[in-house]
């Protein structure tokens, strides 16, 4: 362990060397004073980052365990609206989800708050990938458990509740924290709506300053602090599923 972190620690001194250098030979007037003069912006910025990360996890991990376990249902209607919810999802851009749910969606049940609008949008694309995270997990159990089940008497509920999802849930932790990280990332898109996360507070202050690099380099730091804590949860939770297995 200490040698990964020290190896860990050197490259990332020699990446700020060399980022540095590259830096210094531009022929730019560095001024560090415009992030600290705006940083009420920016921190209004993360804030709304952290608010919406979070709703969009809760909503978007509801949505993803109910179609999960629906597109492995019996009952073909169930079963092909949760594998048609996914195709859509998946298959179209975030962007352009984010412009119908904002333009088109939000008029139709006169929604009027890019906030909450932006937060759902995230939730239903980021739901269809945990959708078939836990479709993956639940078929990934072996059959011989589900007959012995049903031999004890369970009914097919009480199988998936006490037998299938536990495992499968332990399983597929660690690619739905994966994709909390992404969900993160993603939020930066929601800028083209006028919502004042970070994304939206370095391009108001680049239109204000001119100052690109001073207001663009901030914004990456900031979500490096917002993703490394999920980032390292991820790993941590694969090691230790590997070693479980």
């Amino acid at each position: 362990m200490a040698k990964k972190l020290f190896a860990r620690a050197v490259i990332g001194f020699a990446a700020l060397i060399i980022f540095y250098l590259l830096l210094s030979s531009i022929d730019y007037h560095w001024d560090w004073h415009v992030p600290w003069q705006y940083r009420t912006l920016f921190i209004r910025g993360f804030v709304y980052t952290v608010v919406i990360s979070i709703f969009s996890i809760i909503l978007g991990l509801a949505i993803g365990v109910a179609s999960g376990i629906a597109s492995t249902a019996k009952n073909p209607f169930v079963n092909q609206l949760s594998q048609m919810y996914v195709e859509l999802f998946r298959g179209t851009p975030l962007l352009v989800q984010i412009y119908i749910f904002y333009f088109c969606v939000a008029s139709i049940v006169r929604l009027n708050n890019p906030v909450v609008i932006g937060s759902i949008t995230l939730a239903f694309f980021s739901g269809a990938y945990i959708s078939e995270m836990v479709r993956a997990g639940i078929e990934s159990i072996e059959k011989g458990q589900i007959e012995a089940a049903k031999a004890t008497g369970l009914s097919e509920w009480q199988t998936m509740r006490y037998i299938i999802f536990p495992q499968a849930f332990r399983r597929v932790l660690p690619p739905v924290t994966g994709q909390f990280v992404s969900l993160i990332k993603d939020s930066s898109l929601l800028s083209v709506i006028s919502v004042r996360e970070l994304t939206k507070a370095s391009e108001i202050i680049n239109a204000t300053t001119y100052r690109t690099f001073e207001a663009y380099i901030p914004l990456a730091v900031l979500y490096m602090l917002l993703t490394y804590p999920l980032y390292y949860v991820t790993r941590r939770l694969e090691q230790r599923m590997r070693r479980k297995d």
